[in-house]
C-alpha cells in the first residue's frame, strides 16, 4: 500500500501543471461567460426598455428574466468543460507513452521499483480518477460563485435565482459529469472506470507487441465492450425484452465488474511477462 500511495503522489505530481492550467482556464473563461451574458441581457433589457419604450413588465413577459440556465448553455460555460474531458482524455495515453517516450524512456525505472508491476496500473488509473474528481470538486466550486457574480450585476426583478442542484438538474450533459446521487455517482464512475481499463490495457498490448499489438488492442477493445452490452444484445435480439429493467441493469453491473476484473488481470500479465526491462 505504501509504495503504492507513492507512485499517486508522483504520477499526480507529474500532472499537477497541465491540471492546474486547465483549472486556470475554466475559472478564467467561465468568469468571463457570466459578465458577458449577464452584460448582454442587460444591454437588451436597456434597449427595449429605455430606447423602444417596452413596459418592464411586458419586456419580462415577451423575454422572461435571466437566470443561471443561460450562462449553463453557452459555450462560455460549456467550452471549458470540454476542454477538461479532451485533456482528460488525452492524458489517459500520455500517461502512458510518455515514460516510454521520454527522454530516459523513464518506464524501465518504474518496472524495476521494488513493487508489483500492477501498482503501476492502479496508480496510473487512480491519477486519471483524481483529475477527474478534481475538476469537477473546482465546477462545484465554481457555481456558486459565478452565481454570485450573476447576482451582483442582474438586479433582482430581471433574474431568477437557481441552486447548484437545480442548475446541475437542468442541464443533461452537465447532470451526467456531476451526478446528484450516489447511486447515479457509482454507475457513471464506475463505468468509466472500466472504459479507461479497458483503453489501458490495449495500451500495453501495443507496447508489449508493437505494430501487432495495435490489432490484438483493437481486438480486445472490441471484445470487452461487447461482453459489457451483451445483457442489452441479449434482451433485444435474443429473449425479446424477457428481463425486467433491474435484471438488466443488474447484469450490465456483473458484466461491467468481469470486463474491469480482466482489464485488471490482462495488464497485469503483460507488465509481468510481456514488458521487460
Amino acid at each position: 500500500m505504501k509504495n503504492y500511495l507513492k507512485l499517486v503522489n508522483f504520477e499526480f505530481n507529474r500532472s499537477a501543471k497541465l491540471f492546474a492550467v486547465l483549472l486556470g482556464i475554466t475559472l478564467i473563461v467561465q468568469m468571463v461567460g457570466v459578465i458577458v451574458m449577464s452584460k448582454k441581457y442587460l444591454n437588451m433589457a436597456h434597449e427595449k426598455i429605455y430606447e423602444e419604450l417596452i413596459p418592464k413588465a411586458e419586456f419580462l413577459s415577451s423575454f422572461g428574466p435571466m437566470s443561471f440556465q443561460s450562462v449553463v448553455r453557452s459555450v462560455w460555460f460549456l467550452g471549458p468543460i470540454a476542454l477538461c474531458i479532451a485533456g482528460v482524455g488525452f492524458y489517459i495515453f500520455l500517461i502512458w507513452y510518455r515514460d516510454w517516450f521520454g527522454k530516459n524512456t523513464f518506464i524501465y525505472r518504474l518496472l524495476m521499483l521494488p513493487t508489483s508491476r500492477l501498482n503501476i496500473f492502479y496508480a496510473k488509473i487512480t491519477n486519471i480518477l483524481l483529475l477527474t474528481f478534481g475538476f469537477v470538486a473546482f465546477q462545484l466550486i465554481l457555481i456558486p460563485i459565478e452565481t454570485t457574480v450573476l447576482k451582483w450585476m442582474v438586479p433582482k426583478e430581471f433574474r431568477v435565482d437557481m441552486n447548484v442542484k437545480e442548475i446541475i438538474s437542468g442541464m443533461p450533459e452537465l447532470n451526467i459529469l456531476i451526478p446528484t446521487s450516489i447511486f447515479d455517482i457509482i454507475v457513471i464512475y464506475g463505468a468509466g472506470i472500466m472504459v479507461v481499463s479497458i483503453l489501458f490495457t490495449a495500451i500495453l498490448f501495443e507496447r508489449s507487441f508493437r505494430w501487432k499489438g495495435i490489432f490484438i488492442g483493437s481486438i480486445y477493445s472490441l471484445v470487452a465492450v461487447t461482453v459489457f452490452i451483451s445483457p442489452l444484445l441479449v434482451q433485444d435480439f435474443i429473449l425479446n425484452g424477457y428481463f425486467y429493467r433491474i435484471e438488466l441493469f443488474a447484469l450490465q453491473i456483473v458484466m461491467g465488474v468481469i470486463v474491469l476484473a480482466g482489464s485488471i488481470w490482462t495488464s497485469g500479465f503483460l507488465l509481468k511477462n510481456k514488458i521487460t526491462v
